[in-house]
């Protein structure tokens, strides 16, 4: 597993690291992901969201 120092590596993003890269707030993002503009993973007994590093890139390349 992953430590956190580590996250720049790892290949899934949490909900507040994903707001944090696109500049956004956290029901933000929480929404994009419900909408199905960028593609979220329910993972765990909670629920949890989580998001895959290279859709969050893809995103930011297109901001741009």
């Amino acid at each position: 597993m992953a430590s956190r120092n580590d996250q720049s590596s790892s290949p899934v993003l949490t909900l507040r690291e994903v707001a944090q890269l696109l500049n956004v707030h956290v029901n933000t993002a929480r929404r994009w992901g419900d909408s199905g503009v960028i593609r979220a993973y329910r993972v765990g007994p909670r629920g949890d969201r989580r998001f895959s590093r290279e859709d969050v890139v893809s995103i930011l390349k297109r901001k741009n």
